[in-house]
C-alpha cells in the first residue's frame, strides 16, 4: 500500500485494517508560503492523492496555483477569500481540474483539503 500519514506511526497493523490517526499527536510544519502551516492526514506519493489540515495566519496568502485535479476544501474555522468570493466556516469549496486562483485569509482559517493531485504554483 502506498497511502500513508507521515510522521505518525500505527505499529503492527493488518494490511486492511483500519488507521485511525490521532490528528493533535500531528506537527504543524510550515509550508512554503508564510503564514500556511500543514498536518498531513494521508498521502499516496503513488497517486498524488492527499488530505490535510491547513492552518492560515491572519493575513496569509496562497500565491497564484492551479489544481491539476479536482481540489475540495472545508473551512472549520475563519474564512478563505479569493476572487469568486468568501468561503466561510462551516461551508465548502469545490474547484475544477485546471482552475487558477490566489487565496487568501484576511482573518486566519482553518480548512481541510483534499487533492487527487498536487497543485502546479504559477
Amino acid at each position: 500500500m502506498s497511502a500513508m500519514t507521515p510522521n505518525y506511526d500505527f505499529g503492527a497493523l493488518p494490511a486492511l485494517a483500519s488507521r485511525l490517526v490521532a490528528v493533535e499527536t500531528l506537527p504543524w510544519t510550515p509550508t512554503p508560503f508564510a503564514g500556511i502551516e500543514v498536518k498531513t492526514l494521508l498521502k499516496d506519493e503513488a497517486t498524488g492523492l492527499l488530505t490535510c489540515l491547513f492552518r492560515w495566519a491572519p493575513g496569509a496568502v496562497l500565491p497564484m496555483h492551479e489544481h491539476v485535479e479536482l481540489e475540495q476544501t472545508f473551512v472549520v474555522e475563519g474564512s478563505l477569500v479569493d476572487e469568486d468570493g468568501e468561503v466561510t466556516a462551516g461551508n465548502f469549496v469545490w474547484r475544477p481540474a485546471g482552475s487558477t486562483h490566489v487565496a487568501t485569509a484576511p482573518n486566519g482559517a482553518l480548512v481541510l483539503c483534499f487533492f487527487l493531485k498536487p497543485n502546479r504554483f504559477l
